[in-house]
């Protein structure tokens, strides 16, 4: 696979969920959706304070475990009077750590907060650029379930990388806080054996280095497979939640059919693919529990062991071999961040992963198309032109256009204020026709020029009706407040929807409570409001009950100024308008080109949103 960035794949890798990027990149597509997010402020802010809270938490570990000396010294000379004493001091500096862990815990999970917002939304802005989302959705197993990668990959992201950054710095500052009471602890101590004597400077420094070292790479080769296992659980896991919310969606449909039993084998199979890989990261998690609980144990008698040698020969008292007890663990702790955090490094690099990938396809969706693989697009003053076009109905390495269709009139030219019927056989795919107009399907040959986008739009024969109140619904795509409350309830009116006015603020699933017909009441209601120069219709008409399609034409008529295109066969809209005929018919010839991407234009031009 070629790459067009070092570490980076080109766009034609995209029909896989991994991609061989390197972590510095991922890393730095991260780092990119940080620093351009809105709360980039208040996380830096928050970071700044913490690193204090976490400096003079260190600081007060240290005086903690010099605490030690004296504390242990009093016990082991029974002094009470200094007991009492050193306890009173304890008190003194647990409460001051207490009070910083409080404060810390609350930075940390704050600061996780601000991370999930701003890569959260800087996901979604980036999915929702004008047709990135439906070419996404065309190019294989990356544009699956990108609500998971929305949702639960960014907010496990956030979340993880703020906890792994966080552990790290702490770990880091404690190393560099212990070592040094380590070592002079350990320092001048001359080992005796036979008649040999030697000295090793800071030997329990070694001994807590090697002792670290050696749990992290045992670590590494038990548990290399986890992130790769991570990343499927991830995946199947998505794929078992789309079923569910799928059949839940489309339930209806399924018991009329009585595909119950059928939906049900689909669902257990699902299932026993994350179960299946459950248990694979199930064992490989096993596996590593071995290694990081045997060290776990081994941590409560080695840094007694190692700092023996200089207790028994009476350079250490017991309260300074408590102080070096503390030390050690301190040192290992620290250098053993990594085996302790193995797991969870594993999973943050598959969702890591997971969200690179998704925000590099995203990015992916931009590049340019080869203008002699695709429909020309131009843009006119105030005409729709269409100039030899001929449109593919499939895709692949070579382009078939047997099965494909073409505009029987070469050469047209729709004008502002004109009414027009484009049909054709019932064997040729129209609705291809719809979204090459609407820049979505550019696979073919020819020219299309398309009047101003800001006045065109685009109505397919599925209405939608997005969530929240009705008078939303209405207004979409733009915002609720663009029209008043009178022409709202006149729309609804000549739409036929009057019985709807009453509840034009009332939140609900619109899309689940209106029947199909009065969906598209809905779109109509729309156009009516924003009265657009062009209206280009995707078969909205058939199929709809004779009442509903006299009232629809009697709506549209009232917009007798908009150029309106009608793709289809309808009656209604024939006898309404008398309008000019265009036809379409199948081609059997075979022109062979290069692949063409889903989706997407061969030139600058934004067509207008489709209702």
């Amino acid at each position: 696979m070629a790459d067009d960035v070092k570490g980076r794949p080109s766009i034609q890798g995209q029909d896989r969920v991994g991609y061989d990027l390197s972590l510095g990149y991922r890393l730095k597509l991260m780092f990119a959706a940080f620093w351009d997010s809105k709360v980039r402020g208040k996380i830096l802010l928050l970071a700044s304070i913490l690193l204090a809270v976490i400096l003079a938490t260190a600081y007060g570990q240290v005086i903690l475990n010099r605490w030690n000396a004296p504390f242990y010294d009093s016990l082991q000379r029974r002094d009470v009077g200094e007991f009492f004493h050193q306890l009173q001091v304890f008190a003194l500096i647990a409460g001051s750590l207490l009070l910083m862990n409080v404060g810390q815990a609350w930075l940390n999970q704050m600061t996780a907060l601000y991370m999930r917002e701003g890569l959260t939304r800087d996901l979604v802005d980036h999915w929702l650029k004008r047709k990135r989302a439906l070419r996404l959705a065309s190019t294989g197993l990356i544009g699956v379930n990108p609500d998971q990668r929305l949702h639960e990959d960014a907010r496990n992201l956030a979340e993880s990388t703020t906890g792994l950054t966080l552990g790290l710095i702490q770990s880091t500052i404690l190393l560099v806080s212990f070592i040094g009471v380590l070592w002079e602890l350990s320092s001048g101590f001359v080992f005796h054996f036979r008649t040999y004597a030697f000295a090793i400077p800071g030997y329990m420094v070694w001994a807590a280095i090697f002792y670290a070292a050696s749990a992290s790479i045992l670590s590494q080769i038990v548990g290399r497979k986890l992130v790769i296992l991570n990343a499927d659980r991830f995946s199947k896991e998505a794929e078992l939640r789309f079923s569910l919310m799928h059949a839940n969606e489309n339930m209806p449909a399924i018991t009329v059919a009585r595909g119950e039993e059928n939906e049900r084998r689909r669902i257990n199979e699902d299932i026993t693919s994350v179960l299946a890989i459950l248990k694979r990261l199930t064992m490989a998690s096993t596996n590593l529990t071995w290694v990081s609980a045997g060290y776990g144990w081994l941590v409560i008698v080695v840094p007694i062991i190692v700092a023996a040698p200089a207790y028994f020969s009476g350079s250490l008292t017991f309260g300074e071999l408590m102080m070096s007890v503390g030390a050690f663990n301190q040192v290992n702790t620290a250098l053993r961040w990594y085996v302790a955090n193995f797991a969870a490094i594993a999973e943050w690099r598959a969702t890591l992963m997971r969200v690179t990938d998704f925000r590099h396809a995203l990015h992916g969706m931009d590049e340019p198309i080869n203008p002699k693989n695709a429909i020309t697009y131009e843009d006119n003053a105030d005409t729709l032109t269409l100039k030899n076009l001929m449109i593919a109905a499939k895709l692949g390495e070579e382009i078939d256009l047997c099965g494909g269709f073409a505009v029987r009139e070469t050469d047209v030219t729709i004008r502002a204020g004109e009414k027009v019927m484009i049909n054709g056989d019932h064997n040729v795919n129209r609705k291809l026709l719809f979204q090459a107009l609407a820049g979505l399907w550019p696979c073919g040959s020819g020219k299309i020029g398309l009047p101003p986008a800001d006045g065109m739009v685009f109505v397919p024969e599925v209405a939608y009706v997005p969530g929240g109140t009705l008078r939303e619904a209405l207004s979409f795509p733009e915002p609720v407040d663009t029209y008043n409350s009178e022409d709202v309830e006149a729309a609804l009116q000549k739409a036929g929807l009057s019985h709807l006015i009453a509840r034009l603020d009332t939140r609900a699933r619109w899309d689940k409570m209106l029947d199909p017909d009065e969906q598209k009441g809905i779109g109509f209601a729309r156009l009516l409001l924003a009265r657009p120069r062009w209206i280009i219709f995707d078969e909205v008409l058939e199929g709809l009950e004779p009442e509903w399609q006299s009232t629809l034409m009697a709506l549209l008529a009232t917009l007798s100024d908009s150029t309106m295109v009608y793709i289809g066969r309808s009656e209604a809209y024939l006898e309404t308008f008398n309008p000019r005929e265009l036809h379409l018919h199948p081609l059997a010839a075979k022109i062979e080109q290069s692949a063409f991407p889903a989706a997407g234009t061969g030139t600058a031009h934004a067509p207008a949103p489709v209702i």
